[in-house]
């Protein structure tokens, strides 16, 4: 057996080789299967509370970082990570209808909404938006669609409403300010509000950025299910490749995350920011 032949039967054996003096990870010498989750941000506080609580049962999951939302599903579909969770039910159906992954949820975990950020050099609140200044939000089509929406929440402009909750600025019908929208990429938001009057930022960019989703913000986005009827869509996700949806090991990462426990962390560590979304999750409080 040559040497890539018996990397790829460790790694099969759920063991990751090191790359450097050819030891094995602590994972595999001690004998836990290793679970590579790819995750956007650092809002990752529960993901040890999630090995706490799969400890006993020898998994480990290893987060993968990266820096835009491009990535983790295109690596989940070339095989380069087991599970990613960085995205909500509406994200992952556009990438699927877009680039024809075979890429399904296989558990639900935090809802968190858009929310306003603004320069507080420039603003202090939405009444003080004036002809001309400019509000970044995000480029991809389901979170821009999504602020889009909000700003129309927001009372500055008003857009066609057979467009859903996915319009672009082409479906602007009206601009109660004159503001300025600019695209971009969402991990780069926080960045450009020193140079915009305001930026439409997600939660876990924002906590990334040291930002406080109340203190540093004007206006949320409407997570009440009652009153927003797409907030079933805007559930953060775990993913699978479809053909690994029933893994048992990938199963009991989910209901490590669907805990009580989980939910604590999520509650506390971010203050609030974030909802535990999975069925049965209401009761908790923060």
């Amino acid at each position: 057996m040559n040497k890539r032949t018996f990397l790829k039967s460790l790694v099969a054996a759920g063991c990751v080789a090191a790359f450097s003096l050819g030891s094995f990870s602590s994972a595999c010498a001690e004998g836990f299967r290793e679970v590579t989750v790819g995750v956007v941000g650092d809002y990752v506080a529960q993901w040890d509370t999630v090995n706490e609580l799969l400890a006993p049962e020898k998994i480990r999951v290893k987060l993968i970082k990266y820096s835009d939302y491009a990535t983790p599903n295109r690596a989940l579909a070339d095989g380069e990570i087991d599970l990613n969770a960085f995205q909500h039910k509406a994200y992952l159906a556009n990438d699927i209808e877009r680039n024809g992954y075979k890429i399904v949820s296989i558990g639900d975990t935090l809802l968190t909404p858009l929310r306003i950020y603004n320069n507080k050099e420039k603003i202090k609140s939405l009444s003080d938006f004036k002809d001309g200044d400019i509000i970044a939000i995000p480029s991809d089509l389901t979170n821009g669609g999504r602020a889009i929406k909000l700003l129309e929440a927001a009372g500055l402009i008003k857009v066609d409403p057979t467009k859903g909750y996915v319009p672009t600025k082409l479906d602007i019908t009206e601009y109660k300010v004159k503001i300025k929208i600019r695209e971009a990429e969402s991990g780069i938001l926080a960045r450009l509000l020193p140079d915009v009057a305001a930026a439409i930022i997600n939660g876990g960019n924002a906590y990334t950025a040291g930002l406080d989703a109340f203190s540093d913000s004007i206006f949320s986005e409407d997570l009440n299910p009652s009153t927003n009827p797409q907030v079933a869509q805007l559930v953060n996700i775990i993913a699978a490749r479809e053909a690994d949806k029933d893994n048992p090991i990938y199963q009991k990462v989910v209901q490590a995350y669907q805990t009580h426990e989980t939910a604590t962390t999520l509650m506390k560590a971010y203050k609030g920011a974030y909802t535990p979304a999975w069925k049965g999750a209401e009761k908790y409080t923060y």
